[in-house]
């Protein structure tokens, strides 16, 4: 436990007293104290100190280096025995998916068509897919998994689109209907949004395979889901997953096809796909005619709020406004709406009843919203074209 500077009895110069436990100090010379960090752990729980000299620090230390590298084993022979079994392959693309693909309203970029292709090819091989498409936000790596989506479902195969989130999760669902409306193409969601009989109904629907594709949160992960036909996976925001939760899923599907999206994959990931473990497709190029993000920081200012939402409003444009203090939110939005009469202010965190998040969300997406004043329960992919401005409120107290 670091209690400042101090002298050493003696005399020694200026020293970082460290408290063990029984009240033990080790004093470290200012000159030495590269040779300290910080402790990080999970969660607010306070450490047990340990006894200076003792080996209980030694021993949790070895333990946890042993599951490391079991850890690590088992990460590597799982990618090996999927690189060594036989995967399904698919077919050439069906007859259908050309004018599928020519129903996108925007001009694919090179980047995206080579993302494309290289994921169609990686389908039509015998073994299974692990590929990595890393992009921006907005560069156009959804219409990448669309795409193989709609490959997989012409193939008589299903497919599972796994999220970090119920939100984003419900947004999936939501595009994934739309794109697919005039196709014969069943898209369900499973999430804590639908009730337990629309669960239900769902996974049975999975299981005879009347559902083609299934968008949801870790519960897809479940042994009470049980696939008909599966033939493609998709991971969005992969970093938002656990390392365990990615490799147990892989492990129950080692013979499916497996495509991951991120825009800041963790270093495990980008290393793995850097060695040749997975294989990898950059999407750097943005759409045409995307404007640079421009970034302002400033000392919080009223009339800097009010101007840069009333822009965004007079040009037919949405705001989201992040505030981290969940608490604070109904007071803020009162105030919003003195700063600026006639603005209509919706609001959104984790904390809200399902009916209740999903109600304020739809007001959003739909328009009828200018404000979403919410918490970073929006931080994960949220795709709404319309929304073109984001105020964080105390950057300072957000993480990176």
């Amino acid at each position: 436990l670091y209690e400042g500077l101090g002298e050493k009895p003696g005399g020694a110069g200026q020293c970082l007293l460290l408290q063990y436990a029984n009240g033990a100090r080790l004093y470290v010379p200012v000159e030495e104290s590269y040779l300290v960090s910080r402790y990080v752990g999970v969660g607010k729980k306070r450490p047990m100190l340990d006894t200076l000299g003792g080996g209980r620090w030694e021993r949790a230390r070895a333990k946890a280096e042993k599951a490391v590298e079991d850890f690590a084993a088992t990460l590597l022979r799982t990618a090996a025995e999927r690189e060594a079994m036989p995967g399904v392959a698919f077919p050439p693309d069906h007859e259908w998916q050309g004018k599928f693909e020519s129903e996108f309203v925007y001009v694919p970029t090179g980047d995206q068509l080579r993302a494309i292709a290289d994921t169609k090819a990686d389908m039509e091989k015998n073994r299974p897919m692990d590929r990595l498409i890393c992009g921006d936000v907005g560069y156009g790596k959804t219409e990448v998994a669309i795409r193989a989506t709609f490959k997989s479902v012409m193939a008589g195969k299903q497919v599972v689109i796994l999220a970090p989130t119920t939100v984003l999760a419900q947004q999936h669902a939501r595009n994934l209907r739309e794109r697919f409306s005039d196709w014969p193409v069943v898209v369900e969601e499973l999430s804590r949004f639908r009730t337990v009989g629309e669960q239900r109904a769902v996974v049975q629907g999975v299981a005879d395979g009347s559902v083609d594709v299934v968008v949801g949160t870790h519960r897809l992960l479940s042994p009470d889901v049980q696939f008909h036909h599966l033939g493609l996976v998709v991971i969005d925001e992969e970093q938002r997953f656990g390392v365990k939760q990615k490799e147990r899923l892989k492990e129950r599907f080692r013979r499916v096809d497996v495509l991951t999206l991120s825009a800041t994959p963790i270093p495990r990931t980008l290393y793995l796909a850097v060695l040749g473990a997975r294989d990898l497709s950059q999407i750097e190029t943005p759409p045409p005619g995307r404007h640079p993000i421009e970034t302002v920081v400033a000392e919080y200012d009223e009339r800097l709020i009010r101007e840069w939402i009333r822009r965004e409003v007079e040009r037919g444009g949405q705001v989201y406004y992040l505030h981290n203090r969940v608490a604070a939110l109904p007071i803020l939005a009162s105030k919003l709406k003195l700063l600026i009469p006639g603005i209509r202010v919706a609001i959104a965190h984790g904390q809200m009843g399902e009916s209740e998040l999903e109600d304020a969300m739809g007001k959003f997406v739909a328009g009828k919203a200018d404000v979403l004043l919410c918490t970073t329960i929006i931080e994960s992919g949220l795709d709404i074209p319309n929304a073109n401005t984001i105020i964080l409120d105390r950057a300072d107290r957000f993480g990176l």
